[in-house]
């Protein structure tokens, strides 16, 4: 992805969430103050948990929607599966709108959704290229590498919050990450492969750091036969270099993500089932949407 590509990517944070406050309290989503003659809208069912985090030392806030049947008498007992999205603000809207016909018409097993936020007070580009990158990278302008803390800032702060507070299946967390998140999310399959049982990644930046996703992924091959997991991986078909591409692309998103994916079924684990896809006619910047619903349909449809 070029340079122009991810800013305009990154754009699309301009609309996230305002700072979080302070940690205790769980804040449904409220009217804008800005509108005097109207409430603005909000998603149902759904709540924000700020989080001041001590690993990362600055404030993130956590959105959560429960689905349908989740408040239901019948239901009380019971646990349900996850999926955790980086890059919340975008993300989240996104996932609570696609799945609230899919659930509300029974066509999908139902999920709690769970978005994390940029860190508060940050740019977004900023946030994101530091929290979702494994390794610094000196190539790129600006903080890169912060992705391990951010990995125990998930497992010891979100997780324990959200599940905490909500009736999660710790056994059935998906992971959903677009562009740096998509790497993000490969990473975390290959260092951290029992934390989630699925993956939903879109976009993924196999070139970040001349690949060295590539290098962690034959290190993982080295020294284990099994890998327990269910990745979907899609890109968007203008998402390459030349005719038919996108303008100024610098990599090749389709090449690297086969490239993966290749790897990966060549290394015949018995417990890794993987679906990659080239999705028409999107671009970096509109491939999650489609990829999301694909992933979700291909995890959580119903018999």
């Amino acid at each position: 992805m070029s340079s122009s590509a991810a800013r305009a990517f990154l754009a699309l944070g301009l609309f996230g969430l305002a700072a979080c406050g302070p940690a205790e309290p769980v804040r449904e989503a409220q009217p804008s103050t800005a509108q005097a003659t109207s409430a603005a809208f909000q998603v149902e069912n759904s709540a924000v948990l700020p989080l001041n985090s001590a690993v990362l030392n600055r404030g993130y806030e956590i959105y959560v929607k429960t689905p349908p049947g989740y408040g239901k008498p019948e239901n009380a007992g019971k646990r349900y599966p996850a999926i955790y999205l980086t890059d919340g603000p975008y993300t989240f809207q996104v996932a609570s709108g696609v799945s609230r016909l899919t659930f509300s018409q029974g066509l999908l097993n139902e999920f709690v959704i769970v978005g994390v936020s940029w860190g508060s007070r940050e740019p977004p580009a900023d946030s994101r290229r530091r929290d979702l990158t494994p390794w610094p990278d000196a190539a790129i302008e600006g903080a890169t590498g912060g992705g391990p803390a951010y990995l125990k800032f998930l497992k010891t702060e979100v997780m324990p919050l959200v599940e905490g507070r909500y009736r999660i299946d710790p056994a059935q967390r998906t992971l959903s990450g677009q562009s740096y998140g998509g790497l993000f999310g490969l990473w975390i399959v290959l260092t951290e492969p029992a934390l989630f049982a699925n993956y939903i990644l879109t976009s993924p930046s196999i070139w970040f750091a001349e690949q060295e996703i590539l290098n962690t992924e034959a290190a993982y091959a080295a020294s284990h036969k099994d890998l327990k997991a269910r990745i979907y991986l899609a890109s968007g078909d203008r998402e390459h270099p030349g005719p038919g591409g996108c303008p100024g692309c610098d990599h090749d998103m389709n090449a690297d993500q086969q490239t993966m994916a290749d790897r990966l079924r060549a290394r015949n684990y018995p417990g890794l089932e993987i679906r990659s896809e080239t999705i028409p006619g999107t671009f970096h910047e509109t491939t999650f949407p489609v990829g999301l619903i694909n992933g979700m349909q291909w995890l959580y449809l119903k018999p």
